[in-house]
């Protein structure tokens, strides 16, 4: 991995240049022009620009979607398009393009089965992902019947299901209520704090403002200013005196003086004024309390147990387990009869407490299909050397 000083970082770019050119090689376009900057490991990193600056450009660059045409680019530590870092990145584009005909459960399944996920991981993070972005309640519905911001909800949902290294987010609180936007943002303050790496590309500069550690602000595909947040919003020009309340002959004596030392008047006085944001949420928290009725998404729950960290206990007990997957599928799939997903779990921990584990017989079958997912629809989009290689009976 590339390092600046004694960091690693996560991306680099050096003269990174990207020109579109037409059937005759003549430039249509310079979507960006020698861009520097770099991202450290465990910050979110800003990427602003109004629409056409070059951002989404730059991080199609990133993904590997596109080749640059000049420059450096290094992305945890290999070359962009190399297929072993993908499996490290999750990705929410700014359109987020799922398929209409499955449901909520189903499509975390699907992006599951393309990280290779095994059964019960996929579906202990698509339970535990659905009640984060509040979407429990209507797993069960077609994606198409889906409203912008319930769609947005899932597209996060698909973007962390693999656990990611590094986050690439463009626009992820477009379309979202003031509730899914405060929970996004608390979201990536918690992932920030467990060291993952966020790449946030939005219009919406108050959330950026809120989040971020470093940015960068581009403008035709160049680079016009960066730094961190308190050097970009720092006003030099003028000092900002904050008191209690005063009275009118007491400002009075105060702009006298300052008149008499500095030479210069008050600009203006003026009563501290609250965020729009903190007020909408003091509204619904108030009108929750009251238990007024809403419809469509709900609030968010905590954050999925897989994105926070893990005690000691948790990744022994699975580390057990997990050793003891194979030799149990195999005894398994014997078994007469079928039961649920929890059975075999207990199997699992009572063949690992047993002093002579091998001698156990396995009685339990082996789990049912995920409530509400439709493995034939979903085998139907995976390619067959991408398929799940576990063997599920229906």
């Amino acid at each position: 991995m590339v390092r600046h000083g004694d960091r690693e970082l996560i991306v680099e770019a050096v003269g990174l240049t990207k020109v579109f050119r037409d059937f005759w090689m003549r430039t249509k376009a310079v979507a960006v022009d020698h861009i520097d900057f770099h991202i450290e490991p465990g910050e979110i990193f800003g990427l602003l620009g109004p629409n056409g600056s070059g951002k989404s450009t730059t991080i199609k660059m990133i993904l590997g979607l596109l080749h640059k045409t000049a420059g450096r680019l290094v992305v945890l530590g290999k070359n962009p398009s190399d297929v072993s870092i993908k499996r490290r990145i999750g990705f929410l584009p700014e359109e987020s393009y799922l398929y209409r005909f499955l449901n909520a459960r189903e499509t975390l399944d699907y992006y599951g089965r393309l990280f290779q996920l095994d059964r019960n991981t996929r579906r202990r993070r698509t339970e535990e992902l659905l009640e984060m972005v509040g979407l429990t309640a209507v797993a069960h519905r077609p994606i198409g019947e889906f409203s912008k911001g319930m769609t947005r909800r899932i597209g996060i949902a698909q973007a962390l299901v693999n656990d990611p290294d590094f986050l690439i987010l463009d626009e992820p609180t477009s379309g979202l209520d003031p509730i899914g936007t405060k929970q996004v943002k608390e979201l990536l303050l918690e992932l920030r704090a467990r060291k993952k790496t966020i790449l946030l590309s939005s219009h919406l500069l108050a959330d950026v403002q809120d989040v971020c550690d470093r940015m960068v602000m581009l403008y035709g595909g160049t680079i016009q200013a960066k730094g961190t947040v308190d050097e970009m919003l720092k006003d030099s020009e003028h000092t900002v005196i904050e008191t209690p309340r005063l009275k009118p002959e007491t400002i009075a004596r105060v702009e006298e003086l300052i008149q008499s030392m500095e030479g210069v008047a008050i600009d203006s006085i003026r009563e501290p004024r609250q965020r729009l944001e903190d007020v909408f949420m003091k509204m619904v928290e108030k009108a929750r309390e009251n238990k007024v009725a809403t419809s469509g998404a709900s609030e968010g729950g905590q954050t999925a147990s897989f994105l926070k960290e893990e005690t000691s206990g948790e990744v022994l007990i699975d580390s057990l387990v997990n050793e003891q997957v194979d030799v149990l599928k195999s005894k398994v799939a014997e078994a007469p009869e079928v039961e649920s997903d929890q059975n075999v779990q207990d199997q699992v921990l009572e063949t690992l407490s047993s002093p002579e584990p091998e001698k156990r017989s396995v009685t339990k079958p082996p789990p049912e299909a995920p409530k509400d997912v439709d493995h034939g629809m979903i085998e139907g989009l995976l390619s067959p050397d991408k398929g799940d290689e576990e063997t599920e009976q229906s």
